[in-house]
């Protein structure tokens, strides 16, 4: 039998060569699978929702956190697997890691991984809302600051004049300059830009307002618009009815007679006035006491809405000089004193 050493060796080198080959196809299928059961694991983890509770929870950003902090976060308060791994994987694949923004940030029921970074990339912190109530004074809206837990304090200690200064506004009086509406902001924002953004949105509101009055009214300007809705917003809280008030108190400033608005006389009283108005009270005479002085007072009395604004540059036509409050919000007009001394005996009456 003859062999050839040759051939033989040839054969075992093919043999050894197919061996490592399939070995080599091996490796790569097994890296190959075990890097797609990574990527499932991943995009599980960045998909599943988070086990959020059903009231949900704020998550903090605070200056100086990295993706490593936060995901520290979420695994003490949800015991997420893995999270440091994953999540500066998908960070700084995608180029987010330093564009995270600090703030605070609400965990939803229902919220991934993938929505909740996208969320502090965005910077789509969690808006706190403040409503400003129409007819507050300065001094109330000042309170509903101080009292509020999210917004930072800076402006405790200063006089209204202060704040003013600090608003870019010096020498102007605060009272009706900001306007009521609910604003929206986030954690961390000062009372100070609080303040900036209600001033600025009554200045736009009140120019829109006074560009659009009605001709041959009464008013010398803006301010004095602005004066007067302040008294109708105090005098009426029924919106069908400001323009009514407003009528009455324009025709009494055209013919020069004393406006006789109790909302002023209190407001000039301050903190003197108990609860009770009183004959004495509507004699004793301060800048804002229309029963004793003619026109309007210096300043405004009270945060004036846009009812009432509007009310104050668009005011009802008619005849009536005089109203009183007919016990159930609303109000009668009269033409004449004796009307209204009528009506005032009436529902005087009613009242006891």
């Amino acid at each position: 039998m003859n062999s050839n050493p040759r051939s033989s060796l040839e054969s075992g080198q093919l043999s050894g060569k197919r061996k490592r080959l399939l070995l080599a196809l091996a490796g790569l299928l097994a890296l190959g699978l075990t890097l797609s059961l990574i990527y499932i694991d991943y995009r599980l983890f960045l998909d599943t929702p988070l086990n959020v509770p059903a009231d949900g929870q704020v998550l903090e950003v605070r200056p100086g956190m990295g993706i490593g902090d936060i995901a520290q976060d979420l695994q003490q308060r949800l015991g997420l697997s893995r999270p440091a791994l994953y999540l500066e994987a998908y960070t700084r694949l995608n180029g987010l890691a330093h564009r995270l923004k600090t703030g605070e940030y609400a965990l939803a029921p229902g919220i991934t991984l993938e929505t909740l970074i996208d969320r502090i990339v965005a910077g789509q912190v969690i808006q706190y809302p403040l409503t400003v109530v129409e007819g507050w004074t300065f001094r109330q809206l000042r309170q509903a600051l101080t009292k509020h837990p999210k917004l930072a304090q800076t402006l405790q200690g200063l006089s209204d004049a202060e704040v003013m200064a600090r608003l870019g506004r010096p020498g102007e009086h605060p009272e009706g300059r900001f306007l009521p509406d609910t604003y929206h902001f986030p954690a961390g924002f000062t009372d100070e830009a609080f303040l900036r953004r209600s001033l600025t949105a009554m200045d736009r509101r009140l120019a829109e307002v006074w560009s659009r009055r009605t001709p041959d009214l009464p008013l010398d300007d803006a301010y004095q618009a602005l004066i007067l809705a302040s008294i109708v917003e105090k005098e009426t809280g029924l919106p069908a009815e400001r323009p009514e008030v407003a009528g009455v108190f324009v025709r009494r400033l055209r013919k020069g007679m004393l406006l006789q608005t109790d909302p002023t006389v209190i407001y000039g009283l301050g903190e003197a006035f108990n609860g009770d108005l009183t004959r004495r009270d509507l004699m004793a005479d301060t800048p804002y006491n229309t029963y004793t002085r003619k026109g309007l007072p210096p300043t405004p009395i009270a945060l004036p809405g846009t009812e009432a604004l509007n009310a104050a540059v668009h005011p009802a036509s008619g005849e009536a000089l005089y109203f009183v409050a007919d016990g159930t919000g609303g109000h009668v007009f009269s033409r004449t004193l004796d009307e209204h001394n009528r009506a005032v005996r009436r529902y005087q009456s009613l009242e006891r």
